[in-house]
């Protein structure tokens, strides 16, 4: 698999407590907010990665994202023939791929261990492909 980008995502109890926690205790820069502007999710440089941080672990929703407090998030080039080439290698996929309403293109799957790896397609004309300049 060619890996463009990756981040690690973070569904903690607190979004609040833990925002706060990233960026000033620990000192994270910010590289995007997205989300209601009063309780946005962030996504933080971290080295060569990133750390997402969103939702809440025990937010009641009603996907099977619920109570998952750690996800990695991969990023492909095409992310209908990774999830062939992952089903034919035998990995556990969780969700074929779909358009999301946030308009990433995501199919899921488990490592051994059962930890939800999001592989995403960033389609052309998402905003995270245009200059926003």
């Amino acid at each position: 698999m060619e890996v463009l980008s990756s981040r690690i995502l973070l569904r903690p109890a607190d979004l609040d407590r833990s925002r706060r926690f990233y960026r000033d205790v620990i000192g994270l820069a910010v590289y995007r907010e997205f989300g209601p502007p009063d309780d946005p999710g962030v996504v933080f440089f971290l080295g060569q990665g990133f750390l997402e941080v969103s939702g809440r672990s025990d937010d009641g929703r009603s996907d099977d994202t619920r109570g998952r407090a750690l996800e990695i998030w991969l990023q492909v080039r095409d992310v209908h023939a990774e999830h062939d080439r992952l089903v034919a290698s035998g990995v556990r996929v969780t969700r074929a791929p779909r358009k999301e309403p946030w308009g990433l293109v995501e199919t899921w799957i488990e490592d051994p261990d059962g930890v939800r790896i999001v592989v995403v397609e960033i389609p052309g004309d998402h905003p995270l492909r245009r200059d926003q300049r």
